[in-house]
C-alpha cells in the first residue's frame, strides 16, 4: 500500500518573491545533502506557463540495520527529476519530483503547489504530498516507515532552505515566517555546476 504524507504550510510572502525563492534555494546551510542542481530543459509555452525540469542528485544514508542487509558497495547517490509548471495568470507554481534510481528499494513521489493565498495576496499557500512505497519482499513496510520519517525530516531542512532563500530575497528586517505542521549547523557547500537548456523535449510534465 505505501505510505503517505500531506502537509499545508502558509509562507508570510507574497508568490513571486517565494517563486524567486524557490529557484534561488540551493546551495543553502541545510541542503548539505544536496550535492548537484541542473536545469535539463526549459520552454515557456503559447500559454504563457513556464516548463522546467531539473535533475537534482542527493546522498541519503541508509539507517544501521539496512547497512547489513544491502551490499556495502550499493551507489548512496539519489538521481531526482524535478518537473515544474510556473502559470503567470493564476500566480501558481505546481512541482513533481520522483527518484530515478533505487527504485526497488524505495520509490517517493512528491508533488507541490505553491498558490497565492486568496483571502491574503500577501501570502502564499504550500500544499505538499507524498507517495512513498516499496518492492522489496519481507521489508518493504519498515522501508517504508523509514522513508516517511526521513521525509519528514528533510521537508523540515526544505522548509528551512525556503526560508533562507527568502531572507536573502527580501530586505533584512522583514524576514519571511512560515506557519503549518512542519517546522542546523553551517556546513560548507559544494558549487553546484551551471544550468544547461537543451532542446530535447521532455515526454511527462506535471
Amino acid at each position: 500500500m505505501g505510505r503517505y504524507f500531506h502537509s499545508e504550510v502558509d509562507i508570510k510572502s507574497p508568490w513571486h518573491q517565494v517563486l524567486a525563492a524557490f529557484w534561488q534555494r540551493y546551495p543553502n546551510p541545510y541542503s548539505a545533502h544536496v550535492l548537484t542542481e541542473d536545469v535539463i530543459y526549459r520552454e515557456v509555452t503559447p500559454s504563457n506557463h513556464l516548463l522546467s525540469r531539473r535533475l537534482l542528485i542527493k546522498t541519503n544514508r541508509l539507517p544501521g540495520w539496512a547497512e547489513c542487509v544491502f551490499p556495502a558497495h550499493m551507489a548512496r547517490a539519489v538521481y531526482v527529476l524535478e518537473d515544474s509548471i510556473v502559470d503567470p495568470q493564476t500566480h501558481t507554481l505546481i512541482t513533481k519530483t520522483w527518484n530515478l534510481n533505487h527504485n526497488t528499494l524505495m520509490t517517493v513521489v512528491e508533488r507541490s503547489l505553491f498558490e497565492e493565498d486568496s483571502s491574503q495576496p500577501s501570502w502564499t499557500k504550500l500544499r505538499r504530498e507524498a507517495f512513498i512505497s516499496s518492492a522489496v519482499y519481507g521489508l518493504a513496510r519498515p522501508i517504508q516507515e523509514f522513508g516517511l520519517a526521513r521525509f519528514k525530516s528533510n521537508q523540515v531542512k526544505a522548509m528551512k532552505g525556503l526560508e533562507y532563500a527568502l531572507s536573502r530575497t527580501q530586505t533584512a528586517d522583514s524576514p519571511a515566517h512560515l506557519h503549518g505542521d512542519q517546522g542546523g549547523t553551517l556546513e560548507k557547500h559544494k558549487p553546484l555546476p551551471p544550468q544547461t537548456t537543451p532542446t530535447q523535449k521532455p515526454k511527462q510534465f506535471v
